[in-house]
């Protein structure tokens, strides 16, 4: 059964500095060794070739909502999908590992599942990621669309969201999706034909 892992064993000991090497801890062997390699976000195979890890970086707006809610995150990561999980202090960023036990598409999930709460999502949006199979994330620029700039930009993020939010809602509940308005980037959570709606 996998590991849940207390304060204590999130904190990390290594120096700032990558090129020194990593010290090895008796949950994480064999990814210790890996994480000084040269692409941190894709998935690699240690050395045995039996399990894999991924490297979510947590944007410091997000640091705190992360703090507050890593409970609730950790849970579905470890009980349903049976990763080993850790958050680096040094690198904001969290850490995922397959187990033994876990299947061979768990990892993926638990990564798009972490992606999704560091974009803006809710935790409880986020996890129907883990639970339905035809969930997507889209995400795109409001100047992908039309290119503006200045006033005309702001204005163009203003008419999304609505007032108080209103036309977000509504593009919410007619298309059955979450839309998440960060700046110029607007992300949706939702099934590929309701993606395509809004």
């Amino acid at each position: 059964m996998a590991q849940i892992l207390t304060a204590s064993d999130l904190m990390d000991t290594t120096p700032s500095n990558s090129q020194t090497p990593v010290p090895s801890t008796p949950d994480y062997p064999e990814l210790t060794s890996s994480l000084t390699s040269s692409n941190p976000n894709s998935g690699s195979k240690s050395k045995n070739g039996d399990s894999e890890y991924r490297r979510i970086r947590c944007p410091p707006h997000r640091y705190t909502p992360l703090r507050t809610s890593w409970e609730q995150i950790l849970t579905p990561l470890v009980q349903y999908l049976n990763l080993l999980v850790r958050f680096n202090t040094k690198t904001r960023s969290v850490e995922l590992k397959t187990s033994p036990t876990s299947s061979p598409g768990s990892l993926q999930k638990g990564a798009d599942f972490v992606s999704c709460f560091m974009m803006g999502f809710e935790v409880v949006d986020a996890v129907a990621l883990l639970r339905l199979d035809d969930l997507y994330l889209d995400s795109f620029q409001v100047t992908d669309v039309k290119m503006l700039k200045g006033d005309h930009l702001s204005r163009a993020i203003g008419r999304i969201a609505g007032e108080d939010g209103k036309t977000r809602y509504a593009i919410e509940n007619a298309t059955r999706t979450r839309i998440v308005l960060a700046d110029q980037h607007v992300h949706i959570l939702g099934s590929y034909r309701n993606i395509r709606v809004a």
